[in-house]
């Protein structure tokens, strides 16, 4: 197989940030007197800000304050990951430097605001490997819509065909599955599920397993 860009989701897949996110929800329900239902929040990964919105209102009924909630969400944790050091996932300095010297170009698609990817990406030390970005707040549709893998193929100027995407959600590997990449996904919260498992072409536990897989059986086009 040969390729000559990968795609790279980032919470839960490059940085360990999908707990952090999670636990600081938790503690924003509380502190709203809020109940904290963990089966409806894991459906939020891998969404933009709109997808998530959708879901929570869902979730919790017609009669919540949406602007606070999210408001005291996005304060508590902006207040971490703006000024901390997200820890990286397994595997993730030794895959980018394969990449970069098989010639690769690297992308991320995060559904993420551009401005916090950039500053979890350069607080966690790995910005640098990435030619281009392409944001939640950049693209109509979210995950599990394809557009912003769309976006990160037209921006690093090759084909989707041409690329690698790596995701750990569900829905983000539904999106990268429907832009015509091919596709591993390295679960983090969420289990891959049935209709997700059938349709990617690759389910590996780490980052450290892709690489092995790589290195036997791909090489840049």
């Amino acid at each position: 197989m040969k390729f000559k860009a990968a795609i790279f989701d980032m919470d839960g897949l490059l940085l360990d940030t999908e707990r952090v996110c999670m636990d600081i929800f938790q503690q924003t329900c509380e502190a709203l007197n809020l109940p904290f239902y963990p089966d409806k929040y894991l459906q939020i990964i891998g969404r933009n800000a709109a997808g998530i919105e959708h879901i929570i209102k869902q979730g919790w009924g017609d009669d919540l304050d949406y602007p606070t909630l999210n408001a005291e969400w996005r304060t508590r944790y902006n207040a971490v990951v703006k000024h901390q050091a997200i820890p990286k996932k397994s595997g993730v300095i030794a895959l980018l430097d394969w990449l970069k010297h098989q010639g690769y170009a690297i992308a991320v698609a995060t559904s993420t605001q551009n401005d916090v990817a950039k500053v979890k990406l350069q607080l966690a030390e790995i910005d640098h490997y990435f030619d281009v970005y392409a944001t939640g707040c950049e693209v109509k549709n979210g995950k599990p819509d394809p557009e912003i893998f769309l976006l990160a193929a037209e921006r690093l100027g090759v084909c989707p065909t041409e690329c690698i995407a790596f995701e750990d959600s569900n829905n983000g590997a539904r999106a990268a599955v429907a832009a015509n990449m091919t596709t591993f996904q390295i679960p983090d919260l969420v289990s891959p599920c049935e209709e997700v498992r059938s349709m990617v072409h690759f389910v590996k536990p780490s980052l450290d397993d892709v690489l092995s897989y790589l290195k036997l059986n791909v090489t840049s086009a």
